[in-house]
Order: C-alpha cells, then structure tokens, then sequence
C-alpha cells in the first residue's frame, strides 16, 4: 500500500502498485536514469527524463496525471519526486517506485529497450 515517509513529499509504492496503476491512463511513468540505462531497458511506454534534466524538462511531465517516477533501486526516483514537489506538484500526484526498473524486469511486467 503507497505509503508516506515522515518528511517526504510524496507516495512510495512497490512493484505490484506500481503495475496496477501503468494501466491506468491517469498515471505515467517516468525513467530518471541515464540515457545509456534506459536504452539497455525500461518500462513500456515510459518517459525518459534523466534526474539532472528534470528542471529543465519540468514541461514535459504529463500535466494531470499521477507522476510514477522508476530509476534502478528508488534513489534517483526518490529525488525526482523531491524536485517536483519542489516545483509545486502534489504528493498526491507524486510516486516513487521503490524497487526499481530491474526488479521490473524480473516480474516479466511489460518492458522494452533501445
């Protein structure tokens, strides 16, 4: 179940609530790693936006929908939702996926690469 840190301005999720809400058309998903990381695979249908571009590319997050930020274990995703709380985006918006695009990968959810 999302749950909130103390401190933390927004909702961490697992894999299984973060695969129930990839179907949703009011949730995206982000992938904060690096280009190179990306390309090797990723979740399908995923916005690539490496962590330091984030600000600069604040205007490409989906206006409205619920924000799922993925990196590889939960770090750079966690600090991607700091940086959109920053930004003035809602918790209720904001999600991180704690265990990351490998572990993704592993449960078979729907992946790609290149």
């Amino acid at each position: 179940m999302a749950r909130i840190e103390p401190g933390e301005p927004y909702q961490r999720i697992d894999l299984e609530e973060a695969f129930e809400m990839y179907g949703n058309e009011d949730a995206a998903v982000i992938d904060v790693r690096r280009p190179d990381e990306y390309a090797a695979g990723h979740v399908s249908g995923s916005l690539s936006i490496p962590v330091d571009d984030l600000l600069s590319r604040f205007d490409e997050l989906p206006e409205s929908k619920k924000l799922l930020f993925i990196c590889e274990i939960g770090v750079r995703s966690g600090l991607a939702c700091e940086m959109a709380a920053a930004m003035n985006l809602p918790t209720e918006r904001l999600f991180n996926i704690e265990e990351g695009t490998p572990a993704w990968i592993q449960k078979n959810f729907p992946t790609e690469a290149g």
